[in-house]
């Protein structure tokens, strides 16, 4: 197959004009701060600054699930940080996170406030915090962290891949697509040929692997990533398909994707999360009427 392009990359890429696609209006090669703006905080010990992502619906479903273990130390706040608007470049977000990435999470049950940013690392933090939802066993919770580490290393080709070239990209290229279209597919097998043998990620036992996984593979073979499903044929992936049903049925999975949520049906959406009741009284639906 030949390839061509009009395109011939310089010797020194530059910044000269925005680079197209969705995130044009944000996208920069340079970090840090664009505007001042102080960051909100609740009265709980937790405060999660976020947007219902992939990302960051792990972080709220985690919580979610500590709370329904009996953990009231997990109470939290959830403030929303609309990445489409760059709330993620403001003052106090970049203080919480310096790479200006939900979700980002800052814990004031201590002496002296302490932030955690990065989604995997907020899963670890929490799980050993409350020592809940990461097995005790070495070999186990080995298994768990290997899981845990895949997602943050393979869902980058789904997401900035795939994602990007197949949904947001202003044209339509088709070796990119291709090239990621074949990674997530493989991606997909290696779970699906894991999931054949394992009714959850480490196993037997419902783990911050799963909360890590669900939100990109679980969603992606559901049809609610992308609109790729068909493209993917995601079907063929039956083992996968009956996790993500599995774990899409637990009743904090059910209420952590809804936090942040500014898509979908207005009943999803609770853009703000300060108590349990939430759940049932601010949801867009309510809220708008």
């Amino acid at each position: 197959m030949t390839q061509s392009s009009d395109y011939t990359p310089p010797k020194v890429w530059t910044w000269e004009k925005p680079s197209g696609g969705q995130f044009a209006n944000i996208n920069r090669p340079i970090a840090g701060a664009t505007h001042e703006k102080a960051l909100p905080v609740g009265r709980h010990p937790l405060q999660l600054y976020s947007l219902a992502t992939p990302n960051g619906q792990k972080v709220a479903i985690m919580l979610e699930e500590l709370l329904a273990l009996g953990h009231s130390g997990a109470e939290y706040d959830a403030w929303l940080i609309n990445i489409y608007k760059g709330d993620q470049f403001g003052s106090g977000f970049v203080e919480v996170n310096p790479n200006s990435k939900i979700p980002a999470l800052m814990d004031r049950s201590g002496s002296k406030p302490r932030r955690v940013f990065e989604s995997g690392a907020i899963l670890l933090y929490l799980a050993e915090k409350f020592g809940a939802l990461l097995p005790t066993d070495a070999d186990a919770r080995t298994e768990a962290l290997n899981w845990l580490f895949w997602q943050m290393g393979s869902a980058p080709y789904v997401g900035g891949g795939l994602g990007h070239f197949y949904s947001y990209a202003p044209i339509k290229i088709a070796y990119a697509i291709d090239r990621f279209a074949m990674e997530t597919k493989r991606q997909l097998d290696v779970l699906d040929r894991h999931l054949a043998e394992n009714n959850f990620i480490a196993g037997g036992e419902y783990s911050i692997a799963d909360i890590a996984i669900w939100p990109w593979y679980g969603n992606l073979v559901k049809g609610e990533l992308y609109g790729a499903a068909e493209f993917l044929q995601v079907s063929d992936y039956a083992n996968v398909v009956r996790w993500a049903d599995t774990i899409g049925e637990r009743p904090a999975v059910k209420r952590g994707r809804m936090v942040n949520r500014i898509t979908g049906p207005l009943s999803s959406q609770l853009h703000e999360r300060h108590d349990a009741s939430d759940f049932d009284t601010k949801t867009q639906d309510k809220v708008q009427t």
